[in-house]
């Protein structure tokens, strides 16, 4: 993987690569979508909610992708470049055998239904296959959150199952169905270690 991680670019959305001169913007988005976000994330601990904790975070981040294992992006609407608007992410990058990643994403409340989630993921499932050469990703959700299911389905994921007792969320731990999605054109000559 390449020490410099780029910009991503759809007709909508610039997908920007983590760095700590946006940690103030993606306060104000945590901030702004704290309730939005309550029933699918972790309960936050008391830093969560400064921008230290997101200068960090950031940091992290761009060290992720440095060391090949995550690739996270922070969304900005092409007029409004300082405004974060939601995240999309490939956690726990696997290579040799299984070349695969975890997808997340989130999408600020008040722009939900408008397309631009599905925007965000298909440009990072063409980034992950085609400049990445993953070969599968793998995304799961709360049985309850329609909107992903819904988006997953539109964007070819397969349900592979229902994990109990999945992840600890939100104070409790909470099924999730897992989904999958198979790179088609994956060719195994051009295998990343």
């Amino acid at each position: 993987m390449t020490t410099l991680q780029a910009v991503l670019v759809t007709p909508r959305l610039h997908l920007l690569p983590p760095h700590t001169g946006l940690a103030r913007a993606m306060l104000d988005y945590q901030v702004a979508n704290r309730q939005h976000f309550a029933p699918w994330d972790p309960k936050p601990g008391d830093m969560f909610f400064t921008e230290l904790y997101w200068t960090m975070q950031l940091r992290q981040q761009a060290l992720g992708w440095e060391q090949g294992v995550c690739a996270r992006y922070l969304l900005t609407l092409p007029e409004e470049p300082q405004r974060i608007v939601g995240t999309v992410s490939l956690s726990n990058i696997v290579r040799g055998v299984f070349q695969a990643a975890h997808l997340g994403y989130g999408i600020d409340h008040t722009l939900q239904g408008q397309g631009l989630m599905h925007e965000a993921v298909s440009e990072i499932i063409r980034f992950a296959f085609d400049d990445l050469r993953l070969h599968r990703l793998q995304a799961n959700y709360q049985p309850h959150n329609q909107r992903s299911a819904a988006l997953l389905q539109r964007l070819g994921f397969v349900e592979e199952g229902l994990a109990r007792d999945y992840l600890y969320i939100n104070g409790a731990w909470r099924d999730h169905v897992l989904t999958s999605l198979s790179n088609a054109q994956f060719d195994p000559a051009r295998m990343l270690a």
